[in-house]
């Protein structure tokens, strides 16, 4: 799934590190999601969009035919 992690964490000017930090989460788990790698849980999907003040649409985009 695509999503806009790493253009909104580069408009807060914050680093992987600083991000996976303010989420409690790994470096890496940051570095799989702005990837593609790594689909986030809907929990930490709502903690994302919630820490840059959007929708969780806003900041993941769901493709149909990637839910089939």
């Amino acid at each position: 799934m695509e999503n806009r992690i790493q253009m909104l964490r580069k408009e807060r000017k914050l680093t992987q590190s600083d991000l996976a930090l303010e989420l409690e989460v790994t470096r890496q788990t940051i570095i799989s999601l702005e990837n593609g790698r790594y689909n986030a849980s809907l929990i930490l999907a709502h903690k994302i969009a919630r820490y840059f003040d959007r929708s969780i649409e806003d900041v993941f985009i769901f493709d149909e035919e990637d839910g089939e």
